[in-house]
């Protein structure tokens, strides 16, 4: 399935979930705001939120420096 990830499409096998993309990504261990079609998708729910085909997902996660 294609979906489309901080405005980059991006291709994930069916039933993928937002714990799957995470941790494609290289995230799990990192603090991160996830959105899903605009709307937000708790810590608690990421290993089982299912994406689908189409979804837009916003990911925020916090950077240090100064």
């Amino acid at each position: 399935m294609r979906i489309t990830v901080n405005a980059e499409t991006r291709t994930l096998d069916d039933g993928a979930t937002v714990g799957a993309l995470l941790e494609q990504l290289g995230l799990t261990d990192k603090p991160c705001a996830v959105e899903v079609n605009r709307a937000l998708v708790r810590k608690a729910e990421h290993q089982t939120h299912a994406l689908s085909d189409g979804d837009s997902v916003e990911l925020v996660t916090l950077v240090g420096g100064g």
